[in-house]
């Protein structure tokens, strides 16, 4: 099993900057990928970046450039250092862990979310 809390969600003004950590527990050697989604009010959810046990790295068209993943060298945790901030990027941050299964099974892993809130 594995547990993720995010934190360091918060308001913040257009422009602004923010780091979004996740810290994981349980069977974290056995995390492929990980990565960071998020849900805005009417929306679904949608990926943002991830980061593979190797350090590969992709990222949502909307936040490239302005957003970076990353991890410490035991892979945990993972952060997302948000720049540039607009208020589209208003959201419930969620961080992912996921783990290879039986055949082609991927167990998704998921934390409660974070709210970010980018608001003159």
């Amino acid at each position: 099993q594995v547990q993720l809390v995010e934190s360091g969600g918060g308001l913040v003004q257009p422009g602004g900057s923010l780091r979004l950590s996740c810290a994981a527990s349980g069977s974290i050697s056995s995390i492929n990928v990980m990565g960071w989604y998020r849900q805005a009010p009417g929306k679904e959810r949608e990926l943002v970046a991830t980061i593979t046990s190797s350090g590969k790295t992709n990222y949502a068209d909307s936040v490239k450039g302005r957003f970076t993943i990353s991890r410490d060298n035991a892979k945990i945790p993972v952060y997302l250092q948000m720049t540039s901030l607009k208020p589209e990027d208003t959201a419930v941050y969620y961080c992912n862990a996921q783990r290879p299964g039986y055949a082609n099974f991927v167990y998704n892993h998921w934390g409660q979310g974070t709210q970010v809130t980018v608001s003159s």
